[in-house]
């Protein structure tokens, strides 16, 4: 029973799936790229430059959370202030929530009021590239 149940689930989402964040997560580099992050973000910040696969979830990468988080932040803040609108960066050691809130709140300003959390959780968990 419990391996039907898996099989339903492989079928909903495909067997690529599980690959679909990679695939994401370069097509974010290169969008990246084309404006000009390394020199506009990494460099201010004394930065590497993100592998191919820096935000991907898997067991088969090394990754730090609080790393990720932080680069999240950077960039997101980077892109808020090239879209006209002022956005303090955040620092490393901000509380987690309240930074989010305050992207959320900026993202809310782009679309309107119907952007929430959970929007943009589900939106994050289908790899939704739409927002970069």
């Amino acid at each position: 029973m419990a391996e039907e149940g898996r099989r339903g689930e492989e079928d909903d989402h495909g067997p690529g799936a599980a690959h679909r964040g990679f695939v994401v997560m370069e097509n974010l580099l290169e969008k990246l790229k084309l404006l000009n992050y390394e020199e506009e973000v990494l460099v201010k910040h004394n930065m590497k430059s993100l592998a191919r696969h820096y935000f991907v979830s898997s067991p088969y990468l090394a990754s730090n959370p609080g790393e990720q988080f932080y680069m999240f932040t950077i960039i997101a803040a980077w892109l808020i202030n090239m879209a006209g609108r002022p956005f303090i960066e955040p620092q490393e050691y901000d509380e987690p929530n309240a930074t989010v809130s305050n992207i959320l709140a900026e993202l809310r300003a782009f679309v309107g009021p119907c952007m929430t959390q959970n929007i943009a959780e589900r939106c994050h968990s289908r790899a939704d590239s739409k927002w970069v």
